[in-house]
């Protein structure tokens, strides 16, 4: 494990919100305090939304910023963006297929589906990308998050912020609304919320994240505003997890499956987008029961984003809104904080590898 340490690091990415703030991508090598800004071949002034650490060769990095995707080869060192065709498009979300490495999806604002044969050299639109346009906020809608079935590999997901789930069945060539059901539970009273919209339908619409694990093929995990829900018929209906039975805070901003044990789920937790709390959740039983992880840590705001090392079970990441990084290289027994520079407020995505 001690290899895996030293050769091991953590990405944080995020945004410029307001003047005297900063955004780009930021790198820490595990065991290190030092944050280094990773700034060669990036766009000045880049909006960092999502990264992405290559799944078989962690030296390859991609990142999502308002001007397209950006690839390292490098762990960061240098920058050179893709052969993307919208120049002006953001990319809020990428992803390397599970079994075919060079395939690569990318999500995007406006919203939009990318597809990538040749391991991200070059990117084609797909069809059909469309949802309804339900809510309506002063951001245009994006796709946060896109995840694979592992035993179904040509069928993807797509949580959309604000704009409920999408979901293709022949790898990205159709996609259809998948938000029916999430439509249905956001008629109970206690899953109505509306902050930027004129519709109470907006916290059940507002999708962070999902996340579908090999144990339970066919069953996707979404966190939005409003907590934690699952379908367990590929989209097609959906429950709440309730889990609010095991966390006293449920606004749901992240959540993934562990590399090494597909019945091991990980959730950031907190009471709001923009807050001075959050936590991170972990469930053993695939969303059954979940139990607080990050012992002994104050979160200072939203907890953004959750990032597991795919070789190293016992590496944990996660890092809140303003910019608290919180690491655990034992599997959860001790913990330490990491600390972005001071103007780095608005983070959005991690990544280790």
């Amino acid at each position: 494990m001690a290899s895996t340490s030293a050769s091991s690091h953590v990405y944080v990415g995020g945004a410029r919100s307001k003047q005297g703030t900063m955004g780009g991508i930021f790198r820490r090598a595990v065991g290190d305090d030092r944050w280094e800004p990773l700034t060669k071949g990036l766009p000045e002034g880049a909006n960092v939304y999502s990264i992405t650490v290559h799944p078989t060769s962690p030296d390859t990095v991609f990142v999502g910023t308002q001007r397209g995707p950006y690839r390292s080869t490098d762990r960061g060192e240098r920058w050179d963006r893709l052969d993307f065709p919208d120049d002006d498009t953001q990319v809020w979300s990428i992803l390397v297929h599970p079994t075919s490495p060079r395939t690569m999806y990318a999500g995007t604002s406006p919203v939009g589906v990318f597809k990538s044969d040749d391991g991200g050299d070059h990117w084609r639109k797909l069809p059909d990308v469309r949802q309804p346009e339900r809510v309506r906020m002063e951001f245009t809608c994006r796709v946060m998050r896109l995840a694979i079935d592992p035993a179904r590999p040509g069928e993807i997901y797509g949580a959309l912020e604000v704009g409920g789930v999408t979901r293709s069945l022949d790898g990205g060539e159709h996609w259809e609304d998948m938000s029916g059901g999430l439509l249905e539970l956001a008629k109970l009273p206690h899953l109505k919320s509306k902050i930027g919209s004129d519709t109470d339908i907006e916290g059940m619409m507002d999708g962070h994240a999902l996340s579908v694990s090999a144990a339970r093929p066919g069953a996707v995990v979404l966190a939005v505003r409003m907590g934690l829900f699952e379908s367990a018929d590929r989209g097609a209906t959906w429950r709440d997890m309730e889990v609010g039975r095991f966390s006293p805070l449920t606004y749901g901003r992240d959540v993934r499956v562990s590399p090494h044990d597909p019945r091991t789920l990980y959730a950031c937790l907190s009471p709001a987008a923009r807050s001075q709390d959050g936590s991170l959740y972990r469930s053993q039983d695939l969303g059954q029961t979940w139990t607080r992880f990050d012992h002994g840590i104050k979160a200072e705001s939203t907890m953004m984003a959750v990032a597991l090392h795919p070789r190293d079970a016992n590496q944990v990441h996660c890092v809140s809104r303003t910019g608290q990084g919180v690491s655990t290289t034992d599997g959860g027994r001790t913990w330490s904080e990491h600390r972005l520079p001071s103007n780095v407020q608005d983070v959005y995505a991690a990544a280790c590898g």
